[in-house]
């Protein structure tokens, strides 16, 4: 029986395939959600936030391109009007994919921060429905359809990999896995829920990674820190390992995705992942891409 969230956003999303492998004599799973729909799993958040209150006149959101491209895709199949904030710094392969979309993309050079405080305020006008990238029930509810499938076509996995950025996706992944392993994986100079774990509490953190980009959160949801500070286990993975990580995936698999999507996967060719079957997540594939 799918969950109210699982049904209320099947009209609008694709279910993603999981390919069972054998690498370097291991096996594990991945979830390939990198198809779906825009090329991540943001949409899933976006589209069930946008469906689960009163129709907004406008959707606004800050984000530095794969949520943004979620909520302008959500606004665009409900034919409400969507605004972007995001950073000056965000990838023009991204942008360009929001503005085809029909959003109006509204650039700030004060990074995503300043872009954020424009869009919360902007969220508080009446009739506008502010979609947070990841520290929102709605949003949170709507990624956990990732791991409802999971569990679905793959009851025996054993663990689940997902890279962090703001919190959203793990979150409602592992609000729905039962007692299966929760793995948070960041870039070490990109690693917000593993400095919050380190202060004890929420803190900002670097934004320096070949995937700041999609996981370039300063600082980790108060959602995601309150489920997993005491669940999930928290791995770093280096820059390189995360490239190297990307180009076997093509080479192997002739897979492409972008280099946050890499980055559970590099835990997982680190041996450092528990398990004797681990279902790693990849996330998107947004980015102008060429193997090394």
């Amino acid at each position: 029986m799918p969950s109210p969230s699982a049904a209320r956003i099947a009209p609008y999303v694709r279910r993603t395939p999981l390919l069972r492998l054998t690498i370097d004599g291991r096996p594990l799973v991945l979830k390939l959600e990198h198809l779906q729909l825009t090329g991540s799993f943001k949409l899933r958040g976006a589209i069930n936030a946008l469906l689960s209150g009163p129709r907004p006149d406008l959707a606004v959101t800050a984000s530095g391109g794969n949520h943004g491209m979620g909520v302008a895709t959500a606004a665009q199949h409900l034919g409400i009007p969507a605004r972007v904030h995001v950073p000056s710094t965000a990838p023009e392969s991204k942008l360009r994919r929001v503005r085809a979309l029909g959003a109006e993309v509204v650039l700030h050079a004060g990074g995503y921060a300043a872009a954020l405080a424009t869009a919360l305020k902007e969220g508080e006008k009446p009739g506008v429905r502010f979609v947070h990238a990841y520290d929102d029930p709605d949003v949170v509810a709507g990624q956990s359809t990732v791991g409802e499938e999971i569990i679905e076509d793959a009851p025996d996995v054993d663990s689940v990999v997902v890279a962090v950025g703001g919190g959203g996706l793990i979150t409602g992944i592992a609000s729905v896995i039962g007692p299966r392993t929760v793995v948070a994986v960041e870039p070490t100079t990109c690693s917000c829920f593993n400095t919050a774990l380190a202060a004890g509490r929420p803190v900002d953190s670097t934004v320096d990674s070949v995937a700041a980009s999609a996981l370039g959160a300063v600082r980790v949801g108060t959602l995601a820190f309150e489920a997993l500070h005491k669940r999930a286990l928290s791995l770093l993975v280096t820059d390189e390992e995360i490239l190297s990580a990307r180009d076997r995936l093509w080479e192997e698999c002739r897979l492409a995705v972008e280099p946050a999507a890499a980055v559970p996967f590099a835990a997982w060719l680190a041996g450092a992942v528990p398990g004797a079957l681990p279902c790693v997540v990849l996330c998107g594939a947004n980015s102008d891409w060429s193997p090394a």
